[in-house]
């Protein structure tokens, strides 16, 4: 990793699955270096996957096959801003629809565990509306969903 601030994700023995995924999925992502054990270790065998280094929406990760001791929680979501309710749908498809759950409001969890809010720039324009009649009206919808439908975000935003 050549930067200096990167995301350590714990997997249990999944890390460079997780990472091909998070690749094929998402746009300016991709799958880097794949450390190997150069020896026997307790928890494992020589040439076992240790770490993958992978790059998610720009961002710098490295996945850590640690071992089943830590699982993700809510506590880390990566959010991710979509431009329309294709790219919304197509996201959160490709996470629910590859062993992953929905959540609520626009939050959905992958099979690892890590959480995803797959949130549209037209929700976050929406709840942050100079009226605030009108910005209660697009969050109370959104309460109520799942995956975010803009249609109906911008129905309750105008009333």
């Amino acid at each position: 990793m050549t930067g200096k601030n990167t995301i350590c994700l714990w997997y249990d023995g999944t890390a460079l699955e997780a990472a091909t995924f998070y690749a094929a999925t998402f746009p300016d992502s991709r799958v880097g270096a794949v450390h190997r054990a150069p020896g026997d270790y307790p928890a494992g065998r020589q040439g076992d996957v240790l770490t993958v280094e992978f790059t998610v929406l720009g961002i710098p990760c490295l996945g850590l096959n640690g071992g089943p001791a830590f699982r993700h929680s809510e506590a880390f979501s990566f959010q991710v801003a979509t431009d329309d309710q294709a790219e919304t749908d197509r996201l959160w498809h490709a996470i629910v629809g590859n062993g992953g759950e929905e959540s609520a409001c626009g939050w959905c969890r992958d099979k690892w565990g890590l959480s995803w809010q797959i949130t549209p720039r037209a929700l976050t324009a929406a709840i942050s509306d100079p009226d605030p009649a009108a910005a209660r009206r697009a969050f109370e919808a959104m309460m109520g969903m799942r995956r975010i439908d803009i249609a109906a975000i911008e129905a309750a935003r105008r009333g």
